[in-house]
């Protein structure tokens, strides 16, 4: 046989590993996988269930005053007097004393206390504030009138809750709304694959969108809250961009699961630890100081002190929500560069051995 011949009846080159390699069926999951599956979902309920139950129903079981800052006001013997009868519920109020009625109604004002027993010549004469909370002061009406053997206490509404709506059953509803309208901009906004900039275009514009709309509803349609409109408008706003940017921002950092732990954050802690229906004096301790610090409570005080306070106390509320906001809004920056780094960032190149020759 000639070289010419040889060479053309010579052997094929090897194919590689990988196309002689047969195609593998994608993977079927097992029973074992089921059985896994059936096993966390129904641990998973009863857990979610009785953390629920705990978040909402333990505090209202145990509502009552604690350290429920209450002013008194007259003469020093009898307000001494007075005093001391109060201090008999032990732990329940924190007493401020004050030299006469207009002291303590400007404390009440400046939302120091939630009202005040004032010692006259014709009897205690109890000063509250609706607007503040409505269950409180149905309280201390109750609370004064009994420490009087039952005798009719006279009691004047300082500053009162909006004539539509005196027990501050509209304003309590909307904490939950509110609330929902933020984690649906934080997961929209994720879901929909915006990043940096964009993301915080789109919460800062949908959270000023609502605020518009709800001071529209609450405050010229329901005519739940008074004062100035658009400073309504602005704490409304303000309270559902630190919901949305929080939610936003936990996605960023850590994917579609962060919406969830926002979203439970949020509704199992922040709406029953808000106090927005009692007060946060009256939830169990720490419950109430937690409540201030997350988004809800710190809305609904916010709301208050706007609406019927002419902005007095609103400094605390009002710069929690704005940390929110802004840590929230950091994250959704911080979370869009890192995923742009890592995105931009070429492959390690790896060396292979050289395939051996027939």
């Amino acid at each position: 046989m000639s070289a010419k011949s040889a060479t053309h009846t010579g052997t094929a080159a090897p194919r590689s590993p990988q196309a002689s390699r047969p195609s593998q069926p994608p993977q079927q999951p097992t029973s074992s996988s089921h059985g896994r599956h059936v096993v966390a979902v129904v641990v998973l309920v009863p857990v979610l269930v009785a953390l629920a139950l705990w978040a909402f129903a333990w505090p209202a079981a145990r509502t009552a005053p604690r350290d429920l800052p209450l002013g008194v006001a007259g003469p020093a013997t009898a307000a001494t007097q007075v005093e001391k009868q109060l201090t008999e519920h032990k732990g329940a109020f924190e007493i401020h004393r004050y030299a006469d009625e207009a002291a303590a109604r400007d404390a009440i004002e400046d939302r120091t206390v939630y009202g005040a027993v004032v010692v006259t010549g014709q009897g205690p004469k109890l000063l509250t504030a609706s607007a503040a909370s409505p269950f409180v002061a149905q309280l201390l009406q109750q609370s004064v009138t009994q420490q009087a053997g039952g005798a009719q206490v006279r009691t004047v509404d300082v500053v009162p809750a909006a004539e539509d709506d005196p027990r501050g059953s509209a304003l309590t509803s909307s904490v939950l709304p509110l609330t929902l309208a933020g984690i649906a901009a934080g997961a929209v906004v994720t879901l929909l694959g915006l990043r940096g900039r964009r993301s915080v275009v789109a919460l800062v514009g949908a959270s000023a969108l609502v605020g518009l709309v709800a001071a529209a509803l609450a405050g010229s349609w329901l005519g739940v809250l008074t004062g100035n409109w658009w400073a309504q408008a602005a704490a409304l706003s303000l309270a559902t961009l630190a919901v949305g940017a929080a939610v936003a921002g936990l996605a960023a950092l850590l994917g579609t699961p962060g919406i969830g732990v926002g979203g439970l954050v949020v509704m199992l802690l922040g709406n029953p630890f808000s106090g927005a229906a009692t007060a946060p004096e009256m939830l169990p301790d720490p419950v109430g100081t937690i409540g201030q610090w997350l988004p809800p409570g710190a809305g609904v005080s916010l709301l208050r002190s706007i609406s019927f306070f002419d902005g007095a106390a609103a400094s605390g509320p009002a710069l929690t929500l704005t940390w929110w906001a802004a840590l929230g809004l950091g994250a959704v920056l911080l979370g869009s560069a890192l995923k742009r780094r890592k995105d931009t960032t070429p492959p390690a190149l790896t060396e292979h051995e050289p395939a051996p020759a027939n």
